[in-house]
């Protein structure tokens, strides 16, 4: 696990032109073996479901499982690392830009028709390139789980594993869909015309990645000011930001570094990186308390505890910790002290934020319906696509393009750990609110409180299971709800 973080952090920071995942495969095949994952389905089965053994070894179970399917899958990742690093889209103009920096670019054009002209391009280039590797990928990766035969199909085989129950979430996110369409009606629309000056009709998601990079507020999240105001705040609340030396920054520009900014955990809790690619303003300032939330979570986790409760887990929970830390840049206490933001603009600034998060809580539970399809094996391959566009087009309002139906999927169902996540991070907010105040960040009693409650446990508990722990509450969508009314209505 630590060899293919490390090849995985190389490659996507843009030190490597790939990830050579193979060769560590090789290197210990006999972690990997049929009798390693019958036994570690045997102990499984027979096991008390209350125990501690039980426990690891369901962690265990989804990770072999896991392990023998990206075994299979190396040879395809490493052609899409690579390709994605060497990848480039020709624009009409002559220029050829680098697949990495696409999005950057979109974001950050002004030029509706320049934006449009590149995103053509781009989905020109997906289509050709990148949508049949992972076409491939995910027909594997289904087949391949099926064929393990741990719980039938792959829908009741990530129940079992995940300890997630998908068909009530995705449920739930078709009832949050509906009831929060009339608020997303009224928003999507005063915002796309306001600030994009456009139809709502005509909004495509290149539209969308230009709004919500919201360079009207570039002035108050300065570049030079993003990592002394975030490593202050942290050290306010009571905690090291580079946790005595196991997380390290990495946040500068270098080509071949993924657009995307991640969190690599490659020796936990030892060595943990955080890498971010510059966009400019507010979203860069988001994206680095979002990976510094993971980073610190995983450079505290109790060291002595066991692989599986160190390393696997149910990844709602990093997710929420994740959360938890880049909606602070909802609160505006934390905008006052650690943002150039003033009084007059803090209004705007909160319901630009609440336009957003009700965007991609929208977003993914769209993405979540749809992969529910992918995966679940009664929709030909052939049709994924055009499905992908009506059920996340109708749902934004933003027109998405067949060309990512393939591309704009997290493997494994991460989009329900997302979910989760989001709904774990609402229920942890209200619960530190309650024990350390509205300005709970800058408390010195919340970290160490956090780091001994929350983070040391790696992610030993599933995310509802960690809810009621803390706030002796359920997970779901109405503290969600609340939460960005209340920043749609802020003045």
């Amino acid at each position: 696990m630590q060899e293919l973080a490390r090849e995985q952090y190389l490659a996507y920071a843009g030190f490597k032109g790939t990830a050579e995942l193979q060769a560590v495969y090789e290197r210990h095949a006999g972690v990997l073996t049929p009798d390693s994952l019958a036994l570690v389905r045997e102990t499984w089965r027979d096991g008390d479901e209350e125990s501690e053994e039980w426990r690891g070894a369901r962690l265990l179970l989804a990770w072999q499982v896991e392990a023998h399917v990206q075994r299979r899958l190396a040879r395809l990742e490493e052609r899409e690392i690579a390709w994605e690093a060497s990848a480039t889209v020709l624009l009409p103009d002559g220029r050829r830009l680098p697949y990495q920096r696409v999005t950057i670019e979109i974001a950050n054009c002004a030029d509706r028709q320049e934006r449009l002209s590149i995103e053509r391009a781009r989905a020109g280039v997906v289509a050709a390139e990148l949508a049949p590797i992972r076409q491939e990928r995910f027909q594997r990766e289904r087949d391949d789980v099926e064929s393990l035969d741990i719980a039938g199909g792959y829908l009741s085989t990530f129940d079992t594993l995940s300890g997630i129950r998908l068909e009530p979430l995705v449920d739930a996110c078709r009832a949050f869909l509906s009831d929060t369409q009339p608020m997303w009606d009224d928003s999507m629309r005063e915002s796309v015309r306001r600030r994009l000056r456009i139809a709502p009709a005509e909004a495509h998601r290149s539209d969308a990645l230009a709004l919500f990079r919201a360079p009207e507020f570039d002035p108050w999240f300065p570049a030079d000011g993003m990592e002394p105001a975030i490593r202050r705040q942290i050290a306010e609340m009571g905690l090291d930001p580079e946790a005595g030396g196991r997380v390290r920054f990495d946040t500068g520009e270098r080509d071949g570094k993924r657009s995307r900014a991640f969190c690599a955990p490659v020796r936990v809790p030892q060595e943990v990186y955080l890498v971010l690619r510059p966009h400019g303003g507010q979203a860069d300032w988001r994206a680095l308390l979002h990976e510094l939330g993971h980073a610190l979570h995983f450079a505290n986790v109790q060291e002595d505890y066991p692989f599986e409760y160190r390393w696997l887990g149910d990844n709602s929970v990093t997710e929420a910790y994740a959360m938890l830390f880049d909606h602070l840049l909802h609160a505006p206490r934390w905008l006052a002290r650690f943002s150039e933001l003033g009084k007059a603009d803090l209004g705007a600034f909160r319901r630009s934020a609440g336009f957003e998060e009700l965007h991609f809580l929208r977003r993914y539970c769209a993405k979540l319906i749809y992969e529910r399809a992918l995966y679940g094996g009664k929709v030909p391959w052939s049709a994924l696509p055009e499905l992908y566009v009506d059920i996340l087009s109708d749902a934004t309002g933003f027109r998405y393009d067949a060309a990512d139906a393939f591309v704009d999927v997290d493997p494994g169902f991460y989009a329900a750990r997302y979910l989760r996540a989001w709904q774990l991070q609402a229920v942890l907010q209200e619960a530190l609110t309650e024990r350390f105040d509205d300005d709970w960040f800058r408390n010195p009693r919340a970290g160490p409180w956090i780091v001994r409650e929350m983070f040391a446990e790696g992610q030993r508990e599933l995310a509802d299971e960690l809810s009621l722990r803390i706030a002796r509450r359920a997970l779901g969508f109405a503290p969600l709800v609340r939460a960005t009314e209340s920043l749609l209505a802020a003045s």
